[in-house]
Formats: structure tokens, C-alpha cells, sequence
């Protein structure tokens, strides 16, 4: 219940901007899957590795209205021994160079399966071995440390795109990474400050932020932020590792 909440949130928070389209929606880029959730079939298999798989650099993300940057890094990921679903994360969050430390978790919720395996341009992973290949859902809620300052809480919903290879491992589906529009690991949902009633979009992915206005990301191979918003924190480049 919590969670469609947040999704009403996000959506009358859309609503703002009037008829301006949201950009950065399907994940899978035209591909189709099934219907049918096949998180049981899956449950032996850890995804751990998904969410620490890309270089910080290329993790974007925005919050609040005017989409200033955030910079968001998982530390550490962990299935946790009594719930194949649930996995514990930590992990650092920075905005206007304040750094707050977080703890949370991962709850996996849905996994299907492509209806048409995609192998890369010109079938270049067809004979790779690869068994299958879906879209991961879960949920998400992840703590910033109360003692630190302007800290909050973040939920929402995140969605990642996975495939199994020939050694029954599951692997970080990048296999269309150069075509233009690609994007993985989007987290969709909100922020809220501790005892305040301060609540904030907050989106961030791999390679583009997913779900935000078209004239924000005006890239076609890659992330491009338009002047309008470049001045949010945009034009600085961060500090390599800068959650150390």
C-alpha cells in the first residue's frame, strides 16, 4: 500500500509540468516480454551483482522539480540468508557536495522473461550461451544516516534488465549498451527528509535518468543535459570516488 502511494506521489508531481511528455520510460527499448512472473523460478539465482556493475560515472540521477543532480553509489549489495527476494544494501548518496551514508534494501517483486532473446547488433552474442534473458521489478527502501545533515529517506520502485549465461550466473544485461536510448537499473520513486513533510522526485539509472521531461535529456547516444538545467549541479564534474 505504502508503495502505490509513492506512485500517486510521482505521478501528481509529473502532473506540474503540464502537457510536457516524460522521456526515458520503456527499458527495454521496443522489446516485448510475458506476462506471467516468474520470481520463483529465479529464486536460486542471486542478482546481487546487477546494482554494482556499472562505473559510478555513468550513474545519473535527479531530485527534486528543478532536477538537481544526485549522485547515488551502492557500496555493498547482499542477499540476505532467509529471503532470496530481499537483499541489504549500502551505500553513499551526495548532493551540493553533502555526503550522507545510507543503509536499506532491495525486495524483488516480479521477474519476466523477453518474449525474443535480443544477441547485440548483428546477433554478435548468439552463440554465447545465453539461456534466457527478462526485466527485473522490485522495491526499494534505502536510509540516509539520521546524524548526517539535509538526510531522508528513499523509496520507490526500480526496474533492471538481466540475462543468464551459459554458466547458470546472472549477468548485467548490456549486451544493446551502443544503441542509441539504452538505459538500465532505473530507480523510479521519492525522497522525504526526516521529520518533515519534505518529499521529492527522485529518479536515477544507468547511462540516462529514467523518467523525466524530454527537454532535460537532449542527448540521442548519450546523456546530454539541456543549458536550462545544466546550472543544478550539472556542469561541475564530481570528484572521482567521492564517496570515499
Amino acid at each position: 500500500m505504502k508503495f502505490r502511494v509513492v506512485l500517486v506521489f510521482i505521478f501528481i508531481s509529473f502532473q506540474n509540468y503540464g502537457q510536457e511528455t516524460l522521456c526515458r520510460k520503456d527499458i527495454l527499448n521496443g522489446n516485448q516480454i510475458f506476462e506471467d512472473n516468474q520470481i520463483e523460478k529465479y529464486s536460486k539465482f542471486d542478482f546481487s551483482n546487477l546494482w554494482t556493475k556499472t562505473e559510478n560515472e555513468l550513474v545519473y540521477g535527479i531530485i527534486g522539480d528543478d532536477y538537481q543532480r544526485i549522485l547515488m553509489k551502492f557500496i555493498f549489495v547482499e542477499r540476505t540468508l532467509n529471503n532470496p527476494y530481499e537483499y541489504l544494501v549500502y551505500g553513499k548518496s551526495s548532493v551540493k557536495s553533502s555526503v550522507c551514508d545510507f543503509i536499506g534494501k532491495i525486495t524483488i517483486t516480479k521477474i519476466q522473461e523477453l518474449k525474443n532473446d535480443n544477441f547485440g547488433v548483428d546477433d554478435e552474442f548468439k552463440n554465447s550461451g545465453i539461456k534466457s534473458q527478462g526485466l527485473l521489478t522490485a522495491k526499494y527502501e534505502l536510509f540516509e544516516n539520521k546524524e548526517q545533515n539535509h538526510s531522508g529517506q528513499f523509496k520507490g520502485i526500480l526496474q533492471t534488465k538481466w540475462y543468464l549465461d551459459k554458466d547458470n550466473l546472472i549477468k548485467y544485461n548490456d549486451i544493446n549498451l551502443n544503441s542509441d536510448g539504452y538505459f538500465n537499473n532505473a530507480f523510479v520513486g521519492t525522497w522525504k527528509m526526516y521529520n518533515s513533510t519534505t518529499e521529492k522526485i527522485c529518479n536515477w539509472g544507468d547511462y540516462r535518468v529514467p523518467y523525466t521531461i524530454c527537454d532535460f535529456d537532449i542527448g540521442a547516444g548519450e546523456l546530454s543535459i539541456s543549458e536550462k538545467y545544466s546550472k543544478n549541479g550539472w556542469w561541475i564534474k564530481p570528484k572521482k570516488e567521492w564517496w570515499k
